[in-house]
């Protein structure tokens, strides 16, 4: 399956039909952009191969930048009837001594608990449930994608098949969001860069009341004979990865030997194993990102080895970041290179996270090679300089590099606000307490201390920001303090949370408003949502 900038309409196709955006998988990544495409009122149709919720385990943990994510979805609350907060990561060694601990706070700057576990098919009957509540999105279940064809500038034609025979919508834009096997990556002729990790873990997932002895969060054992990530994932729930032998599964008695440090197991114990599979952990990145209106999210871009949780986080990011563009280009006219910004700010970040995930993947497993004992060594080292251990968990997610809509100027004594994002306090507004980004809505935000001239209200009003002054929110006084920590009197907020610019303090203007206006400029004002999607042009559809 290839994008063929050349090939015909494939008139043997039945009942073809347009949607906006087609997104490609189901998944946690794809129903989260399809959710946040239908809160800017841009219809999507998802396909997806399996007919439920994918049974393998997968993701378990995810942070509070996500759980922002979950929330600009509108699924925050039920998430978290479904996970539960988690200290952090701890170092142990062969003999389960701690050698480092990774604390997360209950409350990070995005509003949420630092670190939180779940189960991801819990997640995923969540995002569905959504899906399934959301007019503006329909669900193909138990369908296969075959073809992906772009002409120049024309929709995009995906032609997929049913028990009833093949279909096509013609689309504004694709989303592969299909996972490490893509057939969308290979749609666009991208290819793997690899970034040199590779090792088979088995993955368990159980079940059981019996007491397990366990800190409240990731316990990783660092023995290079056989290095263990175990965790609590719920009330009754625990998850342990091993690397094993190629293609060793553990029968009762092995599985005694393996979690003896944690529970106690005897003959006929509660003790049910709920999935078990085999999983090769890879570092990987694709070349490209898009092509066209065809674009990779998520593991179809990325593969990141799951030693700092930050696997399905990152694909969640890719969604987070495209999403807005996206809607602004379809609904309001912006310039198509607004696009290009979602390849050249995700692509870095995303392999700064898996050389992170890399790097501690081979000081916590020890690697195979001579070097491991040092590796070892110099970890046990490293993890007692003070801060050492705090500085590590906040560089997990980065700021942005700079480019057209993250405006950095150097300066002495840091980076400042722009290209990371605004903390979201609770605030009072209106006699009510709210999240920081529920006050502000979808779009750009201005936050401010100081009052803003006529033309910089224009600048806001062109691009439907809505201006909060930071005093009297009710906040104690935290987003106050994060300007004047950033000598700024004023912010421009992207719609993802990202601060785009700044007014530095006593300024008169932000300060490169030329290079993000024309970028952000657009030709029409938002169009009313429509509703529904037409089933008519849909075959096996589910809801």
């Amino acid at each position: 399956m290839t994008v063929d900038q050349a090939a015909g309409p494939r008139e043997t196709v039945p009942g073809p039909g347009h949607v906006p955006v087609v997104i490609v998988g189901a998944g946690p990544v794809g129903v989260t952009a399809a959710l946040l495409l239908a809160r800017r009122g841009v219809r999507t149709v998802v396909l997806e191969r399996h007919p439920d919720v994918y049974p393998l385990p997968r993701a378990v943990a995810t942070d509070d930048e996500v759980r922002r994510i979950l929330q600009a979805a509108g699924v925050d609350e039920e998430f978290a009837a479904v996970a539960r907060p988690a200290r952090g990561l701890r170092l142990l060694d062969a003999r389960h001594r701690v050698m480092a601990e990774f604390l997360r706070a209950a409350q990070g700057a995005h509003g949420f608990p630092q670190t939180s576990m779940f189960d991801q098919p819990e997640l995923e009957r969540v995002l569905r449930d959504a899906l399934a509540r959301t007019p503006q999105s329909v669900l193909c279940s138990g369908v296969e994608v075959v073809g992906v064809e772009q002409d120049g500038d024309g929709p995009v034609r995906v032609t997929y098949r049913d028990e009833e025979g093949e279909h096509l919508l013609r689309a504004d834009a694709v989303l592969g969001c299909d996972g490490a096997n893509s057939l969308i990556r290979d749609a666009i002729g991208a290819t793997w860069e690899d970034l040199r990790f590779e090792e088979r873990w088995t993955v368990i997932d159980v079940r059981t009341s019996l007491p397990v002895r366990c800190w409240d969060g990731v316990e990783q054992i660092c023995d290079p004979q056989r290095p263990t990530t175990f965790m609590r994932v719920g009330e009754d729930r625990y998850r342990w990865e091993f690397r094993l032998p190629e293609d060793s599964e553990p029968d009762h008695e092995r599985m005694r030997e393996l979690v003896a440090p944690w529970v106690d197991l005897a003959h006929g114990a509660d003790f049910q194993v709920v999935r078990q599979a085999q999983y090769t952990f890879r570092a990987r990145i694709a070349d490209h990102w898009r092509r066209g209106r065809v674009f990779l999210l998520g593991d179809a871009a990325h593969l990141t080895p799951p030693f700092i949780g930050q696997g399905l986080c990152a694909g969640l990011r890719d969604a987070y970041n495209l999403t807005w563009k996206l809607a602004r280009v379809l609904r309001q006219g912006a310039q198509e290179r607004l696009l290009e910004t979602y390849e050249s700010e995700r692509k870095p970040h995303a392999r700064h996270v898996i050389r992170l995930a890399v790097a501690m993947g081979w000081a916590m497993t020890g690697g195979q090679d001579g070097a491991a004992a040092l590796r070892r060594g110099v970890l046990g080292a490293a993890v007692r300089i003070p801060g050492l251990t705090t500085a590590a968990v906040r560089d997990l997610s980065p700021a942005l590099t700079a480019g057209p809509l993250v405006r950095r100027r150097v300066r002495v004594g840091g980076r400042g606000l722009v290209g990371g994002f605004c903390p979201q306090p609770w605030v009072s507004a209106d006699g009510r307490r709210a999240r920081l980004d529920d006050l502000l809505g979808d779009s750009f935000a201005v936050l401010t201390a100081v009052p803003l001239s006529p033309s910089l209200k224009a600048v806001a009003d062109g691009l439907g920001a809505r201006i909060r002054s930071v005093a009297g929110l009710g906040d104690d006084g935290r987003l106050a303090a994060w300007l004047r920590e950033g000598r700024a009197d004023a912010v421009l907020l992207r719609p993802d949370r990202v601060a785009m610019d700044v007014i530095p303090c006593g300024g008169r203007d932000f300060t490169d408003t030329a290079a993000w206006a024309s970028l952000l400029h657009t030709t029409r004002s938002t169009i009313p949502a429509q509703r529904t999607v037409e089933t008519s042009l849909l075959r096996s559809t589910t809801r």
